[in-house]
Formats: structure tokens, C-alpha cells, sequence
């Protein structure tokens, strides 16, 4: 039969990060591929507990339907945290969602029409394009410097366009690891001001810092802003639990357009991540996520130096998962992405996080998810495949 598919899910291609995975299914594989955080950090037995809990206590309760919004008490709990990063955030600013994936998802839903302008991080979170691609809208992307957004850029585009977003992951960025400085966020505020297009800031990696200080979400000065928040990197990912806070005539619509959507996020999940959180230190436990994350990161960027060829260029995040790869000019991170697999090692490939005129000599790692014996032999492999590709450009 021949199906009339929607016109736009023509453009919309599938993810190039999930078709890897399955590439990379094989146990003699060494994969920085994934955005995936170490299962060594998952609190099985504490969940365990948990769900116990929560079903002895109340099983029929847990099971039945409940209110889009979310489970108000787990809520509670998500503000009294953001109240103490000095966020003004009240309870029924808080909608939970199904991770912070559908965050995207709703957030195009209720704001753009096709040829909306949105302005988008170079590069940035390919999921993100994914999800607003549905909608059809006019990206347009400015650069990322060491310290964040270029702001002259920013200005320039806002000046010159009409733009209804502009979507930013200001800690640790997926996929460059960068993270926007104190004196960086207050600028992009203080343009956002002067213009009316509203900025979605993703914050999954805020809390998983390791070096250098604490710097609040920009929403701190932006109150009008939308923020993404979710559980998937410091509880489990597989649990899906993710937040958006929002103001006021904003809930409304994402209220409504979540209802037509799944009606309510998981709610025995939320029940059972409450109870999680409510009968263990959390932030004990991110400690110790922190100082695994920061010795794999730590191992990375010394491998890098001591096996990838002169010429290669990386950043060196202060937290996070990611860090990001320059590799010389003329160079294509596909090209090597083919060798590097028949060396059993795999990566992103830059150019998947562009929206426009990809740089192509960039590719992105995960450290997370690898142990630091699997980081020098992953790098060793991948220093290899480098030098077969220069090999070859000979």
C-alpha cells in the first residue's frame, strides 16, 4: 500500500545516534557513541526498595490514572531544589514530563508553525533538531564560543529576524561540553530582554558538575524563560522522568497539549522516584556520580593528548558527559567513523549536530560510559584510524 505519510516526515530523518547503537552492539566494540550515563551509577537496590515501598503502602492508589501535571508532591520537591540554587520556582510552574525529550516535543507544539524562526546553538543537540524539525521551522544557528553563546551573533540574528526560540543547553552542552560563564549568561538575559523571543534552556547536566563553581540556569534573570529539567542523569534514564518549568499562560497551553499527548507521564514512575528521593541523599549520591564522571572525563583528555596525532583539538568540560573533537582540516570525521569501526571504536560524527553548512572535521565523545581501561584502548584504537585516514589524504 502506498501510505500517505505527512509531507514533513520527509525531512525528518531518524537519529543518527540511535542507528549507531546498533552498529555498536557488539561486545568487542569500544563505544563513546552514546549520550549515555554509567549504569554503575544507577541506585538499583534503593529503587528497589522504593517500588516496594510504594506498592505495599499504596498499590491500588499508584496504579490507577492521575492529573496531567504530575504528582504535586514530587513537584514540591523539585522546586525546594531550585530554591536553593536561588530559582524563584513554584510548584505549579512544574510540568512532568516523559524526560526532558518531550519537553522538546511539546514546547514545539505550542509555539511554532512552519517557517517560525528558531535559533539554535553550532552546533547543538541533534535530538532537538529532530524534535522542532517536526514543525517545519527556520533554523538558524550561531556560533559557540569558548564560554558560551557568540552574543554579537545572537544580536545580529535577533536584529535581523523574526525568531520565536531560542534553544540553548547552557551547562555542559550536548555536544560540546562547553558551558556558558556567569558574565555570558547575564548578556544573552539582558538581549532577550530587548527582544520578544523566548529562550528554552535545557539543563540535563547541570547538576553533574565536577570542576570550577556553580553558576544558576539563565532563568534565574530571565523568569519568562523555559526551563527543561530531568532525572535521567542522576537517578536512572530508563525511569523517563523529566520537568519543564514554565510560566503561568504557557502551563496552560503545555498542559493541554500534553493531555493530547499521553494524558499523564508514568505515574507509578514518578511515585517510585519520589520515594527514591525521599528516603535517600540525593545529593550523596551525585557526589559520587560527580568523581566517577570527573576521573572518566579526567582519563579521556589525557588519552587524547597522549595517542590522537598532533593537530587534534578537543575541549575539556568542567562537568557533563560529552567532549568535543576538532580533528585538522580537510579531515572528515565520516570518513573516519568507517575506519574506526573496523577498529572496534565508535563515535558521533560532527556534522550530525549542525543545522546548516556542518563542519565536518569535528565528532563528538562520550566519557561517561566507559571505564577508564576501555578509554585508553578505545583512544589507542581511535589515534590508529586517525592515522590511516592521514594515510590515505597522503
Amino acid at each position: 500500500m502506498n501510505y500517505p505519510f505527512a509531507r514533513r516526515m520527509n525531512k525528518i530523518p531518524r537519529s543518527f545516534v540511535r542507528e549507531i547503537l546498533k552498529v555498536t552492539d557488539d561486545d568487542d566494540m569500544i563505544s563513546f557513541a552514546g549520550g549515555l550515563p554509567n549504569p554503575q551509577s544507577f541506585p538499583v537496590e534503593a529503587i528497589k526498595d522504593a517500588t516496594s515501598k510504594v506498592l505495599t503502602e499504596d498499590g491500588e492508589k499508584v496504579l490507577q490514572y492521575s492529573t496531567t501535571e504530575g504528582y504535586r508532591p514530587l513537584r514540591e520537591l523539585i522546586a525546594q531544589r531550585y530554591k536553593r540554587q536561588g530559582l524563584k520556582v513554584e510548584v505549579d510552574d512544574i510540568l512532568i514530563t516523559n524526560g526532558s525529550q518531550q519537553c522538546l516535543d511539546l514546547v514545539g507544539k505550542i509555539f511554532l508553525d512552519r517557517d517560525d524562526g528558531v535559533v539554535m546553538e553550532r552546533p547543538t543537540y541533534l535530538a532537538a533538531i529532530q524534535a522542532f524539525g517536526l514543525y517545519e521551522p527556520r533554523f538558524h544557528s550561531v556560533p559557540l564560543l569558548s564560554d558560551g553563546v557568540d552574543t554579537k551573533a545572537l544580536e545580529n540574528i535577533l536584529k535581523e529576524e523574526d525568531i520565536k526560540l531560542f534553544y540553548s543547553v547552557t551547562s555542559f552542552q550536548n555536544p560540546t561540553g562547553i558551558t556558558y560563564s556567569r558574565d555570558k549568561r547575564e548578556k544573552v538575559a539582558e538581549i532577550l530582554t530587548e527582544h520578544d523571543t523566548i529562550l528554552v534552556e535545557d539543563n540535563p547536566y547541570g547538576e553533574i558538575r565536577f570542576m570550577g563553581e556553580e553558576i544558576p540556569p539563565i532563568k534565574s534573570q530571565l523568569p519568562d524563560s523555559i526551563l527543561f529539567g530531568t532525572f535521567s542523569k542522576i537517578v536512572s534514564p530508563g525511569m523517563r522522568m523529566g520537568w519543564i518549568v514554565a510560566p503561568p499562560e504557557v502551563m496552560d497551553k503545555l498542559i493541554t497539549a500534553k493531555q493530547a499527548s499521553d494524558l499523564h507521564s508514568n505515574y507509578f514512575t514518578q511515585r517510585v522516584v519520589y520515594q527514591y528521593l525521599q528516603d535517600n541523599e540525593v545529593d550523596g549520591h551525585i557526589q559520587k556520580i560527580r568523581k566517577l564522571y570527573k576521573s572518566q572525563r579526567d582519563e579521556m583528555v589525557r588519552s587524547i593528548r597522549e595517542y590522537l596525532p598532533e593537530g587534534v583539538k578537543h575541549t575539556a568540560p568542567e562537568g557533563g558527559m560529552f567532549l568535543w573533537v576538532t580533528l585538522p582540516e580537510g579531515m572528515s570525521s565520516m570518513d573516519l567513523f568507517e575506519l574506526a569501526l573496523e577498529e572496534k571504536v565508535a563515535f558521533v560524527p560532527g556534522e550530525t549536530f549542525y543545522t546548516e553548512s556542518p563542519e565536518k572535521n569535528t565528532m563528538r565523545l562520550n566519557f561517561s560510559n566507559s571505564s577508564e581501561e576501555e578509554i585508553i584502548k578505545g583512544m589507542k584504537r581511535l589515534g590508529k584510524s586517525i592515522e590511516k585516514l592521514q594515510d590515505v589524504k597522503k
